[in-house]
């Protein structure tokens, strides 16, 4: 993964596990802890709803199965946790 340095604070973009919500041709809503955001699915033409999807940059690069998926944004969750909400820089 990159990252870019803004003065001291690290910047780095990350992929996100979303659940697909609906698709409306390549344009997919996903929803992950009530966000919901619009993607591309141009990359995953095999998506359907309720698939979950690694989100990049606006475009879905993968399908997990739901464990998997489960099991990351879990492992997302305890990194906020141990480190707070918005970062001790």
């Amino acid at each position: 993964m990159g990252g870019s340095q803004s003065g001291s604070l690290k910047i780095m973009c990350l992929a996100i596990p979303m659940e697909i919500k609906s698709i409306d041709g390549d344009t997919a809503t996903c929803e992950m802890d009530g966000v919901r955001v619009n993607t591309s699915v141009a990359l995953v033409p095999h998506a359907r709803v309720g698939d979950y999807a690694i989100i990049h940059a606006g475009f879905a690069i993968e399908i997990l199965d739901e464990k998997e998926a489960l099991e990351t944004l879990k492992l997302f969750s305890e990194i906020e946790k141990a480190y707070g909400r918005g970062g001790n820089e």
